[in-house]
């Protein structure tokens, strides 16, 4: 059993049997909407919330855990005699990073690191993937925060939506520019950079958008990720598509929950990458 208990956040988006079969201990996020307070759960479990995105008046928000939940979590791996390995959702999404520097020093702290992905979704997961892939092969704590640091910069996510309602709705875009754009079919193309996630092109009509995303992955890839919301048709069409152009490459269609979802909404589709 590896001495070392990786940890990270619900918007990794880890299904419930990855989190058994690696033994991540998963922290979530909370979602408040419609007057309630939820943990925003795990793939399987969100088609209600975006049952409701659709037709709520209300729009969702959303904070990160608390520093007691961070805690109880690395208290329970110390007392088995574990040391820890966190790795959570870029610091500049979101205030989860900074709820588990202060979880660190809750407990022993020389027992516990903290590393800010500058990411989210399918690329988070597979950072803590590969980093309980590497505890189990009995790397140290700074082994495995190295190579995290380096995957850092070898890798790469882009998104696209099915409307442009939610990006309105989240106080992404105007209604002005929504109108314009749903008007003229524009879809949005949206980058993850440096820990923010920033618009990089606009294009008419998704199957452009579907294009330009995919020119941007580069030959030497070698997982590609396609993380939808409720869009698998689509996203199969980009696997088989991903198949052609990089047959070597590991491909898997993940699902996107309400914390990163909702500004998205149904129909979004992407592509994360890592080489």
């Amino acid at each position: 059993m590896s001495k070392i208990q990786i940890v990270t956040d619900s918007t990794a988006y880890l299904t419930k049997d990855e989190i058994k079969k690696y033994n991540i201990k998963v922290v979530p996020l909370m979602v408040h909407f419609q007057g309630q307070d939820n943990i925003e759960g795990s793939p399987g479990e969100f088609e209600e919330f975006f049952d409701k995105l659709k037709t709520s008046e209300d729009f969702p928000t959303t904070s990160q855990p608390s520093s007691g939940a961070f805690a109880k979590v690395f208290q329970e791996a110390i007392d088995e005699g574990k040391e820890v390995v966190t790795i959570v959702i870029s610091s500049k999404l979101s205030g989860t990073y900074n709820s588990a520097l202060i979880a660190a020093d809750m407990v022993d702290s020389e027992k516990v690191t903290v590393i800010d992905s500058l990411t989210s979704v399918a690329n988070l997961k597979h950072m803590a993937i590969k980093a309980h892939e590497m505890a189990k092969e009995g790397k140290t704590r700074e082994e495995i925060e190295k190579a995290i640091e380096d995957q850092k910069t070898k890798m790469g996510i882009y998104l696209t939506v099915g409307t442009l309602d939610y990006l309105k709705k989240g106080g992404r875009l105007s209604g002005a520019q929504a109108f314009v754009g749903t008007i003229l079919n524009v879809k949005p193309i949206l980058k993850v950079s440096n820990g923010i996630i920033e618009p990089v092109g606009k294009v008419r009509g998704k199957k452009k958008a579907i294009e330009m995303m995919i020119k941007n992955i580069p030959e030497e890839v070698k997982t590609i990720y396609i993380p939808q919301i409720f869009n698998e048709e689509e996203a199969l069409e980009i696997k088989a598509t991903l198949e052609k152009k990089f047959p070597k490459a590991k491909l898997e269609i993940t699902d996107l929950g309400p914390v990163i979802g909702a500004h998205l909404g149904p129909k979004a589709v992407g592509v994360c990458f890592t080489w």
